[in-house]
């Protein structure tokens, strides 16, 4: 099987569960700047909330996605309110005829000193985990 990890982060805190989720994969943690080349079985995209929605840029690359490159979708990341952004990942994948899987890994992300600390190390083991459940056999 292979993989791919893409993120956007604002903060740095879904920069640290995409290179967790990447180093369980054996593969590079990229931004969402960085278009998937090479076909993939699974995406994990690493997002989070600003505004209430996912960002522009998420869109964006979602949006320019290959259908034939890209097998299915997996959400991760944190935020500090809300909680999974699958359903908005979901819906612009939707757009694209791009699966998404059921599962996701979402935890607490610092901002403005709300959960202080998030993710904290257990988060950034817990994402590698997940990451690790997609490969076993």
């Amino acid at each position: 099987m292979k993989y791919a990890v893409r993120y956007y982060t604002k903060t740095g805190n879904t920069k640290r569960l995409a290179e967790a989720v990447a180093g369980a994969l054996g593969v590079e943690a990229l931004p969402v700047s960085e278009p998937v080349a090479e076909p993939v079985d699974l995406l994990f995209l690493g997002n989070s909330y600003y505004a209430f929605n996912i960002d522009p840029e998420v869109r964006d690359f979602i949006k320019s996605l290959d259908r034939e490159k890209v097998g299915k979708i997996v959400n991760f990341g944190s935020a500090a309110m809300l909680k999974s952004t699958r359903k908005k990942v979901k819906a612009e994948a939707d757009k694209v005829g791009i699966p998404t899987d059921e599962r996701e890994f979402h935890c607490r992300g610092e901002f403005k000193g709300i959960h202080k600390g998030r993710p904290n190390e257990d988060d950034v083991k817990a994402a590698a985990d997940f990451a690790r459940s997609f490969t076993a056999k």
